[in-house]
């Protein structure tokens, strides 16, 4: 039998759930518990449970919810954006994601493993998405040729790493990014 979509209120209910989880999951981390998500949220302890009957269940949808939107952009901006450019737009769309779901991140893999379930689908998510852009920018010779999925992802959550060190030599996020798309670029 066919799941019923949600209706309107609960639609709404979930939404501000995932909201308020992905605010308190910033700001605390590992510390935030289920009770002040649906405070924040502005609902009742039985609604956060029954949309989200585990803290696991609320953590990976925040998560994933985030990286869906990360990944919904990069497809928008492949069809509306110039041959070759939606991976020097999407790149710190991407970047800012995994700063801003850090905490997340350190969570899921906490909570699933590190080759969970929850996590393998995220990650098949980005690396597809990721996919489809580096497609797109070797096509139209904005990148070199040689370039793979793997290194343009880890050479992004490189970037994030040295941009959060902090301290006085700390280099902005998307100065970082731009600096990994000159070097990226094809020749001629």
């Amino acid at each position: 039998m066919p799941e019923r979509p949600m209706r309107a209120d609960a639609r709404r209910n979930y939404e501000r759930l995932l909201s308020a989880g992905a605010a308190a999951f910033a700001e605390r981390g590992e510390d935030a518990s289920m009770d002040e998500v649906a405070k924040r949220a502005g609902v009742g302890a039985g609604t956060l449970y029954r949309h989200f009957p585990t803290r696991e269940a609320l953590v990976e949808a925040v998560y994933r919810a985030g990286l869906e939107a990360a990944c919904a952009q990069a497809r928008v901006l492949l069809e509306a954006g110039p041959p070759g450019g939606a991976l020097a737009a999407w790149l710190p769309v991407l970047a800012a994601h995994w700063r801003e779901g850090g905490e997340l991140k350190t969570l899921m893999s906490a909570l699933f493993g590190r080759d969970g379930a929850a996590l393998a689908s995220c990650r098949d998510l980005v690396f597809a998405t990721a996919g489809e852009v580096l497609e797109d920018a070797r096509r139209a010779g904005t990148v070199r040729a040689d370039l793979q999925v793997t290194e343009l992802l880890r050479l992004t959550h490189a970037v994030v790493l040295a941009a959060d060190g902090g301290g006085q030599g700390a280099v902005p996020l998307e100065r970082m990014v731009t600096l990994v798309l000159e070097g990226l670029r094809g020749q001629g």
